[in-house]
């Protein structure tokens, strides 16, 4: 059976049933309208603006505004800095300028220390001087190039996998991706803490969804017994490497789920890839897996990779169906020369200095292993890349990022609503690049700020 959704608009029955569709609305509009074809009655068409609510005709009453402007209440209210949308100058992951000052930067997952690295940036030049800086069109158009195939031979290898697709945005990667593949009458099952490109995508694919516990097992398990036989297609999707929590989904035990309930199984490996594994290739390097075990990879180009966008890998049927349906590739200028050329050849010297890889894991382990030592709460972290700090109070952790950004430590408060508020933290990012001394330092001043909020005792 065909899905409408995956069916070629304007060809075949389809065609015809759309256009029938689109003479049977005209009528309709002629009818309403009492006018002659072709005319509409505007009184019958708009409502008059007397009887519109004031608040629906200026967005300076929109809730969203009125959110926006409560946050800067309460940052002006806390005496501090609003500290998102903050101007910064150059950045080299571990440093960066503000204003006239240097700050040590944890708010960079540019994890392997490659952004600016002198042969990306040769690279890039050269890119710029024999393509431009676009392909000026979508790829499906007149966009394709050699390059670009090239870029995603490498993806595909990464995962030993047949093929692979690059999208321009990470974000819409998921919801493009997931929204395409699945549908009216699927099921989809999602980390219940997965990032919110993966909801939205779960959100427009129209299929029946529920979030499990975090990484519980049990509770997919619990999921899949009640509703498995009502669904056609059902995916399972999550995080590799979760990005506000550093933890690491059991890819073992997903697998074996997987198989035994007949399942497509997604893993985003946006903030795994680089961190996990002996040479950075991710969760199923961490777990020692076969990745052909896992149905779909996907991945950004932004973090260790040093560019911009998104990728999948996966096998043929399935980036056949992307490449010709999915609405962020389709509709998208193809990936430009010169993100395509930094991300090839960060590439190549993830593989070639697997030096960055170990290193970013042993500055992890020491970051955790220091604030843990001091009874300071880092949730679920592992010691890969991502070390939350929980603060438990929105109003605190915005206290301490001010406090922190006196020291000459920049690093972004995560608040509600994007986190309940219990679950408010400061947000680590470690890199390759990050030295001790920037480690130890940073600690003992979280040491003395979990102690001046009474979030460590004395």
């Amino acid at each position: 059976m065909t899905d409408s959704k995956n069916s070629a608009s304007g060809g075949g029955l389809s065609g015809l049933l759309s256009l029938a569709s689109s003479i049977k609305a005209e009528k309709a509009k002629e009818t309403f309208s009492g006018g002659t074809p072709g005319t509409f009655a505007e009184k019958d068409l708009i409502t008059p603006r007397d009887a519109v609510d004031p608040a629906y005709l200026d967005f300076r009453r929109h809730p969203l505004l009125e959110n926006i402007l409560a946050a800067r209440s309460f940052a002006t209210a806390c005496g501090i800095r609003v500290p998102y949308f903050q101007e910064m100058g150059i950045t080299d992951g571990d440093r960066v300028i503000i204003g006239d000052r240097e700050y040590i930067n944890y708010s960079s997952y540019n994890y392997l220390g490659l952004n600016r690295h002198p042969l990306i940036s040769r690279n890039v030049y050269e890119a710029a001087k024999l393509y431009g800086s676009s392909v000026g069109a979508s790829r499906v158009v007149a966009g394709e190039r050699t390059f670009h195939r090239d870029l995603e031979k490498k993806l595909a290898a990464l995962y030993d996998a047949p093929d692979a697709l690059a999208f321009v945005s990470g974000h819409a990667t998921n919801v493009s991706v997931i929204s395409t593949l699945f549908g009216k009458g699927d099921l989809i099952l999602y980390d219940a803490l997965s990032h919110n490109s993966i909801i939205e995508g779960v959100k427009l694919s129209g299929a029946q969804y529920f979030p499990y516990a975090h990484n519980s097992m049990t509770a997919l398990r619990q999921l899949l017994d009640k509703n498995r036989s009502r669904y056609k297609r059902t995916l399972i999707v999550t995080e590799g490497l979760f990005s506000m929590d550093g933890d690491i989904a059991d890819l073992p035990e997903l697998i074996r789920i997987k198989k035994h309930y007949g399942c497509f199984l997604m893993i985003d490996e946006a903030h795994s890839l680089g961190v996990l594994g002996k040479c950075g290739r991710g969760l199923y390097e961490y777990w020692e897996c076969d990745p052909a075990d896992t149905d779909i990879w996907m991945g950004t180009l932004s973090k260790t990779l040093a560019g911009c966008g998104g990728y999948i890998a996966a096998r043929q049927d399935i980036t056949d169906i992307l490449r010709c349906y999915a609405p962020g590739f389709v509709y998208s200028v193809g990936l430009s020369p010169v993100v395509a050329a930094a991300v090839m050849t960060a590439l190549d010297l993830m593989t070639a200095e697997p030096e960055r890889v170990a290193r970013v894991q042993h500055n992890s382990a020491c970051f955790l292993e220091l604030l843990k030592s001091a009874g300071i709460n880092t949730g679920h972290a592992l010691g890969y890349a991502v070390i939350p700090v929980i603060t438990r109070s929105s109003r605190i952790a915005a206290l301490m990022s001010e406090d922190l950004f006196k020291e000459g430590v920049s690093v972004h408060p995560i608040i509600h609503p994007a986190v309940p508020d219990q679950e408010a933290r400061l947000r680590f990012f470690i890199t390759a690049d990050h030295t001790d001394a920037d480690l130890e330092r940073t600690a003992e001043f979280l040491k003395r700020l979990c102690r001046k909020y009474r979030l460590i005792p004395d």
